[in-house]
């Protein structure tokens, strides 16, 4: 049998789903809530917390509970990736008019707000096995963030990587001010002469660390999904690897699998 706190969330739930509560509606009073459901203060609390952890509200200490806006979902699908290596090698006019943030989200790129920091770093046991590099190799590392301009946090956290001295014969790898590239990794390898024949994606899921649930705006209970995208060439060499922190409240992966008919 339902608690009575579970009871009182199945109807704030209901009238959040029913419109009757608006996204950024800002919730009575705790003390009129209790009242008007005939509870105590604490079980009206617990109810909040349940509808908190769900990531239906926001509380903002000190002003109230709101009901969630709905964030940006975003849709990753592993036929972005022929996307991009089919993008990769159109004019500079035609890779600017749109990105793989774009065709995860359906937006423009008016819409978006970007950044990019680039720092030198050296190959970790785990990186310098996935490169085929000795441990401590020069690498890259790019770390990148995309927002909506109407959120205040990023679709993601994402670490690239890439062996320093294979990029290096095209400086302008190196400089992060020529960030966002038009088409992207698989352009900027194109221009060292490098095509990718395949890229492995690793997915997994856990907690956020502190640090993600304050960076990603995560409200309690929500899990991280986790992709390590390895990027391999024509030559069978590893040439990029990606780690990317997904909130697991607004992202969605999509497999699509071409079967051999009989």
């Amino acid at each position: 049998m339902a608690k009575q706190y579970e009871r009182i969330a199945d109807g704030l739930r209901a009238r959040i789903r029913a419109g009757e509560l608006k996204p950024g509606h800002r919730l009575p009073a705790e003390t009129a809530l209790a009242k008007e459901y005939k509870t105590s203060l604490p079980t009206m609390r617990d109810a909040l917390a349940l509808l908190l952890t769900e990531g239906l509200i926001d509380k903002k200490h000190g002003v109230g509970n709101f009901v969630r806006k709905p964030r940006q979902l975003v849709q990753r699908d592993n036929g972005r990736h022929q996307w991009e290596k089919d993008r990769a090698r159109r004019t500079e006019r035609e890779r600017l008019e749109t990105g793989a943030t774009e065709h995860d989200t359906g937006l423009t790129v008016s819409d978006l707000v970007f950044r990019a920091d680039y720092r030198e770093t050296e190959a970790s046991e785990d990186l310098a096995e996935q490169f085929g590099v000795p441990v401590g190799t020069r690498l890259l590392e790019r770390i990148y963030r995309t927002l909506h301009r109407d959120e205040d946090a990023p679709f993601n956290l994402a670490h690239s990587y890439l062996v320093y001295d294979m990029i290096a014969s095209n400086p302008d790898l190196l400089d992060p001010s020529k960030e966002p590239w038009p088409g992207g990794t698989q352009n900027q390898l194109h221009t060292l002469g490098i095509e990718l024949d395949r890229i492995v994606e690793r997915v997994t899921a856990r907690p956020p660390t502190f640090e993600e649930t304050d960076e990603l705006g995560l409200q309690g209970g929500v899990a991280v999904v986790v992709l390590r995208k390895t990027s391999i060439d024509t030559d069978g060499r590893v040439v990029e690897v990606s780690d990317v922190t997904m909130p697991g409240d607004r992202t969605e992966l999509i497999f699509t699998t071409p079967l051999t008919r009989w």
